[in-house]
């Protein structure tokens, strides 16, 4: 690493960050004043909920509801959706741990499945740090993967695997890196580690999985992939440049954070942190554009990286309309390695976390999708089509032109205690528990825009100013926004905002109950009548992380003596059972290192955390999928710690030895190759 670091804010605030990786995967975000600056109220303080909590949650924990679910919204992973309440779990939970490996419980064993810069395409070299190249990694693994996704093919035993490609922190990327002067061929080959892998993966005859290097099946899209722009903004004006004057073709995708799983068989990504590369946000002229900017967090002056020393687009003061281009839900096809993925306009733009979808009893599909910053908010999609669940071309055909026309909405939170209630603390209201009723405020349908002055293209270009004038409630960093395969229920991963509470800044309230609110919470949600389409729904907080000695905690009503602590809730997924897995992202903080958890949601034993596995030091664990006899993980920039440069890392996960640090996926196993759920204790 260069003696010369980026330099941080003055404001900078204490994160679970290193100082790299807020500087290249966030712009230090937590460092600097939150964009939502349109000071939306609670509408805890101003509206009273019509119902009573009894009438409409019921007195005691959220019942599963029978199950009733179309074929095609099994998971794509080729999981069945039916879930069954278990008493437990037959394992262990791994304590906490801060060594430089992955831990796993007694009785389960692991390996790494791929990581960064291992081949991916025919002809890929093998991985080598001290010389890459943008060819090279143009056919291998990109680098700091996150979601992870297994669309089956036929005949069993094998998937397509698509992992997310975060964001490069390139001081531990490249040796000899300058922050001031990065070479063209340094910001290449950053551009080809950038975007999504698709990889085949098989089972052997002993139990293990194996990704394959394989010329049909396997990937890379990049920073230089095309992109088509679909849905209600495509060809607007606030999406043509130069390169591209009819602003429906977009060359690249980054910042690709978690995602979803369709029905159909495709993957969605989220762009999420765009804002980083682009330069001059300061010299655009027109007012809209600039507010726009201001609004998402786009920098004034050069970009950290120089990315608009080589290439032209990145420099807002030649090309605003760029940034308009990035910051959506992406969706690629992994089944059709020819397809050309979509950028879909119809979601919203804004800091995607990820999109997940669900479909209503009447065929059509909703996406629920998080805004992952602090103060702002979460969103849905209820699509104007409906599914076809016919096996014929067809029928998939039409169903990847779902997310092309629907309505766009935003959620709006009201608590059913006295305000006077939510004092900071996190301790629980009067009634015993943090919840209420909420409205998805629509937002635009087609190119009908509902927000007051903005049309139709503004609202989806910028979608954060539209929640702003209808007023959404702000939240503490949604990320990850799932719904129950079963049950329809929906859980919001809300990951920390240490600036709640802050002077001149949103404070508590029922649906964000801490000030300073560095553990997060998850959310549950139940929309009227068990529909994704409803407009009205019912809530409470399921988990307020944290040590769970803490009188501002909450486990659900589960006895805190018996969980495993848990910080900075960020990806989720479910099991056979219907139980929730979460993923966390406080990377470090208290000493320990982050990891998997799992938490049943009925039954006497809803809101035990359990910590499944953690993994190695300066690591966040994402992107988990649970199949039936196994467990991925995306371990996500290890060793990324204070200090740590390529001449002294401070891991050498996973392989061990004088090696440098590389992010990579892991399957987790049964020794005796049984199912990883059991009914237990």
């Amino acid at each position: 690493m260069s003696s010369r670091q980026l330099p941080l804010l003055a404001t900078h605030r204490p994160t679970p960050h290193p100082p790299d990786t807020c500087a290249y995967k966030c712009g230090n975000a937590c460092a600097r004043d939150a964009p939502n600056t349109s000071g939306n109220t609670y509408f805890g303080d101003v509206l009273r909920a019509a119902l009573s909590r009894r009438s409409l949650l019921g007195g005691g924990a959220l019942a599963l509801v029978p199950p009733a679910v179309l074929a095609t919204s099994t998971p794509a992973s080729g999981l069945h959706p039916r879930a069954r309440e278990t008493s437990g779990w037959d394992f262990t939970p791994v304590p906490p741990d801060a060594g430089d490996r992955v831990t796993v419980p007694a009785g389960f064993t692991h390996e790494v499945l791929i990581g960064w810069g291992d081949p991916v395409l025919p002809g890929a070299p093998p991985f080598d740090f001290d010389h890459q190249t943008e060819a090279a990694q143009a056919r291998q693994f990109g680098v700091n993967n996150d979601y992870c996704a297994l669309v089956p093919l036929r005949g069993g035993g094998r998937w397509l695997m698509v992992s997310n490609h975060e964001y490069a922190t390139e001081p531990l990327m490249f040796p000899d890196w300058d922050p001031a002067a990065p070479t063209e061929a340094q910001v290449r080959t950053a551009w080809a580690a950038y975007g999504l892998s698709v990889v085949l993966v098989e089972r052997g005859r002993d139990g293990r999985l194996r990704a394959r290097v394989d010329g049909r099946w396997n990937r890379r899209i990049t920073l230089r992939t095309p992109f088509e722009v679909r849905g209600p903004a495509a060809g607007s004006p606030l999406l043509r440049t130069a390169a591209d004057p009819d602003g429906t073709r977009v060359v690249g995708t980054m910042a690709n954070c978690s995602g979803g799983t369709t029905p159909w068989g495709t993957v969605l990504s989220g762009e999420e942190n765009v804002h980083m590369p682009f330069a001059h946000a300061d010299r655009v002229a027109d007012p809209l554009v600039r507010e726009g900017l201001r609004r998402y967090g786009f920098p004034e002056g050069p970009s950290p990286r120089g990315w608009e020393v080589h290439d032209a687009r990145f420099d807002l003061s030649r090309e605003p309309h760029e940034a308009h281009r990035f910051g959506w839900i992406v969706e690629v096809d992994p089944l059709e390695p020819d397809s050309v993925p979509v950028k879909h306009t119809a979601l919203g733009r804004f800091k995607h976390e990820g999109a997940d979808v669900s479909v209503a009893p009447d065929g059509r599909v909703v996406a629920y999708m998080g805004d992952d910053e602090r103060f702002e908010y979460v969103y849905k999609f209820v699509s104007d089509g409906r599914v076809r669940p016919g096996g014929d071309p067809s029928d998939r055909a039409h169903n990847k032109r779902l997310l092309d026309s629907g309505t766009l909405y935003v959620a709006r939170f009201t608590g059913d205690s006295p305000p006077e209630e939510a004092d900071g603390s996190g301790g629980l209201p009067a009634d015993g528990a943090y919840d209420g009723t909420g409205r998805w405020i629509p937002l635009a349908h087609g190119r009908r825009s509902f927000v007051p002055g903005m049309s139709a293209d503004e609202v989806y270009v910028f979608t954060r100013t539209a929640a702003d004038r209808v007023g959404a409630t702000p939240m503490d960093r949604p990320e990850d926004v799932q719904p129950h395969p079963v049950t329809r229920r929906v859980y919001a991963a809300l990951t920390n905002n240490d600036h709640r509470g802050s002077p001149g800044l949103p404070g508590p309230d029922e649906a964000n109950p801490r000030s300073g609110n560095r553990d997060g919470h998850v959310l549950e949600l139940c929309e009227r009548g068990d529909d994704p389409t409803a407009e009205r729904f019912t809530w409470r907080l399921l988990l307020v992380c944290g040590d769970p000695e803490s009188p501002g905690t909450y486990y659900a009503g589960f006895d805190k003596s018996r969980v495993s602590a848990i910080s900075s809730p960020d990806n989720l997924a479910f099991d056979a059972h219907g139980n929730l897995w979460i993923a966390t992202d406080a990377s470090g903080r208290g000493g320990r290192n982050d990891g998997l958890y799992v938490v049943p949601l009925s039954g006497p034993e809803r809101g035990r955390v359990r910590r499944f596995l953690t993994v190695p030091t300066g690591a966040e664990c994402c992107g988990p999928v649970i199949g039936p006899d196994f467990v991925l993980v995306s371990v996500q920039h290890p060793g990324e710690l204070p200090g740590a440069s390529p001449q002294r890392p401070a891991s050498h996960w996973p392989d061990g030895g004088a090696a440098q640090p590389r992010a990579a996926v892991v399957a987790v196993r049964r020794t005796d190759g049984g199912p990883v759920s059991r009914p237990g204790r």
